[in-house]
Parts: C-alpha cells; sequence; structure tokens
C-alpha cells in the first residue's frame, strides 16, 4: 500500500477490557480514507469533499479484526484503490498497532451528484489523480 496515515487515539476509545472497541475501527478507516483521498485528489485538503459538486457515500464496509489495540498515542492505517469502476470504486486498509496488524478492511464508495442525490461517474480529475498514485499511469 503506498499511502499511509497516523490516526491518534482518543481516551474514550478504550472499552472495559482495556483496549480499542471494534465500533472505533470504523472511525480510524473513515479518517484514513478521508486523509486519502484530500492527498491523493483534493491536493492535500479536505475542502474538495464539501466544494465539489461530487460527493462519496460509503456502500459497503467490512472489517476483520486480527489482534487487539490496546492503550497507545496512535495507529497507523495503510489504505489503497485497487481498481475503479463506473461510479465507485474499493478501498483497502490495513490498521496497524506498533507495525502489528490489528485489522483490515475493505469499503466500496459511490460517487454521487450533490445536486440529485444520484450516483455519477468518478470523475475524471478523480479518475486521473487515483490512476496515477495507484498505477503510475
Amino acid at each position: 500500500m503506498n499511502f499511509e496515515t497516523e490516526v491518534p487515539l482518543r481516551y474514550d476509545d478504550l472499552d472495559t477490557y482495556g483496549h480499542v472497541n471494534n465500533v472505533r475501527y470504523g472511525t480510524y478507516i473513515e479518517e484514513a480514507r478521508i486523509d486519502y483521498l484530500a492527498a491523493v485528489v483534493g491536493d492535500g485538503s479536505r475542502s474538495f469533499l464539501s466544494d465539489d459538486e461530487t460527493g462519496i457515500v460509503v456502500k459497503t464496509l467490512e472489517i476483520e479484526f486480527e489482534q487487539p489495540v490496546t492503550p497507545t498515542d496512535s495507529v497507523t492505517v495503510s489504505v489503497r484503490i485497487p481498481s475503479l469502476g463506473t461510479t465507485s470504486f474499493p478501498m483497502e486498509y490495513e490498521v496497524r498497532d506498533d507495525g502489528a496488524v490489528a485489522a483490515t478492511g475493505e469499503s466500496v464508495v459511490v460517487t454521487y451528484d450533490r445536486e440529485t442525490g444520484e450516483p455519477q461517474p468518478i470523475p475524471e480529475r478523480w479518475r486521473d489523480a487515483i490512476s496515477q498514485f495507484e498505477f503510475g499511469q
């Protein structure tokens, strides 16, 4: 995976067992997804998500837990987009705690027209930026 980001843990991420609660992994993946898109499509800024006519929505999210994350400052989340569809693309994730894989995941993201709410083709600018970053094309 070519993209990594650090996601800080918060005190309330821990459950009564002293490890990160399973629902928090979805938040870590969300932060990494937005960081990836900001870096690759948004020229380093998250503002493209609110300024652009194109919106994104998560269609599916699947997480497989490998081992617990215990109290730490942050986790590292790696992200990659293995392919591009017409109106959607999968994103793969790896959540690591101190180098060890704690969870893996995959989501499918759909691009849509903010005005109509209907799916729309992935904007060419996005497609070009992702293709260049992921596939060198």
